[in-house]
């Protein structure tokens, strides 16, 4: 088991940026970066024999999993570069976030009230 973690962690550096930042891609004389949100995560677990010669399971296992939200993306044109949002996914985030903060705000006025 010990292996399987080891690979996930020398591939997990060479996530990072590359995986948040896309590959430039010029059209028509302006570049474009994509941007994304991304997260990832890996486990692994396992049951050796004992040391004391019981038999044990010898059962293991591993998983991961992760997540990319495009954002939006740097564009280059001329000699200036802006970032433009891309704004369905920034609402798909932006909503939940909206409606928890409403709540929490309204349980806070209501015990205030008291």
């Amino acid at each position: 088991m010990t292996n399987l973690a080891v690979k996930l962690a020398e591939n997990a550096r060479t996530f990072g940026v590359t995986s948040a930042y896309g590959e430039p891609v010029e059209v028509e004389g302006v570049t474009i970066i994509p941007v994304a949100l991304v997260q990832y995560g890996f486990g692994a677990g396992g049951d050796e024999d004992p040391a004391d010669g019981s038999s044990g399971s010898g059962a293991s296992g591993g998983g991961g999993g992760g997540m990319s939200v495009p954002i939006g993306a740097y564009v280059k044109s001329g000699g200036t570069v802006r970032f433009e949002p891309n704004v369905i996914s920034l609402l798909a985030v932006g909503i939940p976030f909206v409606w928890v903060a409403g709540k929490a705000f309204a349980r806070i006025i209501r015990a205030l009230k008291r």
